[in-house]
């Protein structure tokens, strides 16, 4: 049987004891995967996207990567795993205005120990692919939702990351932009990486491998 890339066992959270959000959830994500999470707002879609990628503790249950239980790790070490493991595209890019678009995509580097310079060339490459059409030398403070938002999904590709979560990486972008996320993912997910994406639109959902509604 082959092991999870990333896997959910009995997890339960709440941010108060009368708001639970989830209880005794269970799900599995392949590597070679994309899964929509979609449902009405406030049912904890962004918030199980957190709990999956380690951002925040279950008050029960377990996430595992790769068979290795992990959410239950001191900070130090799931840091490490974000850092390694996954990329990250938040819903509103979370760009800083105040560097420049080529030390936002390379802003991940650091956490994994990596220097920037060398990473530059690779960034240049995502920026020229995805075709964000904002000099890498200027800052981002008055590029569009879809230039930032492709913005942020270079800097979530930019280590080539065995899992990818995206939390509604659609959101207000024109048909257009949306394609070339969605595509993006895809192929992430082609080259072997575990996708997650949380999204309100049932054409993204419809382009993943599986949906799972909370």
């Amino acid at each position: 049987m082959t092991t999870a890339r990333l896997e959910a066992r009995e997890l339960s959270f709440g941010y108060t004891p009368s708001l639970n959000l989830l209880s005794g959830w269970d799900a599995q994500f392949p590597a070679g995967s994309t899964t929509a999470i979609t449902g009405p707002s406030g049912k904890g879609k962004s918030t199980l996207l957190y709990l999956l990628g380690l951002m925040l503790r279950p008050a029960g249950g377990e996430i595992v990567i790769e068979g290795v239980p992990a959410s239950g790790g001191r900070d130090a070490v799931r840091a490490r795993l974000r850092a390694e493991r996954f990329g990250f595209v938040f819903q509103d890019a979370a760009l800083d205005a105040t560097r420049t678009v080529l030390d936002n995509v390379t802003e991940t580097a650091l956490y994994r120990g990596v220097s920037r310079r060398s990473v530059e060339p690779r960034a240049r490459e995502l920026l020229e692919r995805f075709e964000v059409g904002v000099p890498p030398e200027r800052k981002p403070g008055q590029v569009s939702g879809g230039q930032a938002q492709r913005i942020a999904l270079c800097r979530a590709l930019l280590g080539d990351p065995r899992i990818l979560l995206a939390d509604e990486p659609t959101g207000n972008l024109d048909p257009a932009t949306t394609s070339v996320v969605v595509a993006a993912l895809q192929d992430h997910a082609s080259a072997g990486a575990t996708v997650v994406v949380v999204t309100h639109s049932p054409e993204v959902a419809a382009a993943c491998d599986r949906e799972i509604g909370l």
